[in-house]
């Protein structure tokens, strides 16, 4: 009742302005200018962060990453990128985030080895739970909801934008976090764009839940904001450039 007295208060709020404006009133009464958006400058490419952005990884160091359980990072650092070591577990940021915008660039092998899910394989998981797949998957079949920019054993991405084998990748990713009640309850589902060498391949889509190798997804309740991790998978995808915008 209450959202309905709501939408009906705005929609005579609307009319009550369109009157005016028809009958010469003040364009005014329609402009707002306070507040205002915050000045940021914008990266001189998409690629670039913008002034307002933490930069997770700039090719240096691992300053912003843990590894499992608390340990130093040990994958490889060289050329400005960081690579998977098989064996060493997964990294995850020390800082914990939320609904961002978060940009990362990345790249498989160049040596072609394996198929399927054995060949490039790794995965971003926002909140250290939802997994945006990291995969080769230029002319490598394997399950539609577990190729490069799936929403892994959920979401098909839309289409195959998947440059090759040693090529650099980009994700682009507007995340919105699920939202639960003091009482742990699901008040809202998490929510993923994902832009894949500028293409849309996810649109504003719904996610089912964390992320299983076996069963069905579901949600159970966590913080407001969580670290990101990548996967260390076994193979030695790299990533580099690497930033995000709490929102």
């Amino acid at each position: 009742m209450k959202k309905l007295l709501m939408l009906f208060c705005g929609t005579i709020a609307s009319q009550m302005l369109q009157a005016q404006v028809r009958m010469g009133g003040d364009p005014k009464l329609s402009e707002i200018y306070d507040p205002a958006p915050a000045v940021i400058s914008p990266g001189k490419t998409n690629a670039e962060a913008p002034s307002d952005a933490v930069v997770l990884f700039d090719g240096k160091d691992f300053s912003n990453w843990v590894g499992t359980k608390g340990k130093d990072v040990e994958w490889t650092l060289a050329d400005g990128a960081m690579t998977v070591k098989r064996g060493s577990g997964l990294i995850s940021t020390k800082q914990s985030f939320g609904d961002c915008q978060l940009h990362i660039e990345w790249r498989t092998p160049v040596e072609v080895k394996g198929e399927g899910q054995g060949r490039g394989n790794s995965g971003i998981f926002l909140m250290g739970r939802y997994e945006l797949q990291i995969l080769d998957s230029y002319n490598n079949k394997t399950y539609s909801n577990g190729q490069a920019a799936s929403i892994y054993k959920q979401l098909v991405p839309l289409v195959n934008a998947s440059r090759g084998p040693g090529e650099w990748q980009s994700y682009d990713v507007i995340f919105t976090a699920p939202r639960f009640s003091e009482n742990g309850i699901m008040q809202s589902q998490a929510r993923i764009t994902v832009i894949h060498n500028g293409v849309l391949v996810q649109n504003n889509a719904a996610i089912w839940g964390g992320t299983e190798y076996i069963g069905i997804a579901n949600y159970k309740s966590h913080g407001a904001k969580e670290p990101i991790s990548l996967q260390d998978h076994g193979d030695p995808v790299s990533f580099r450039n690497i930033w995000i915008r709490p929102l």
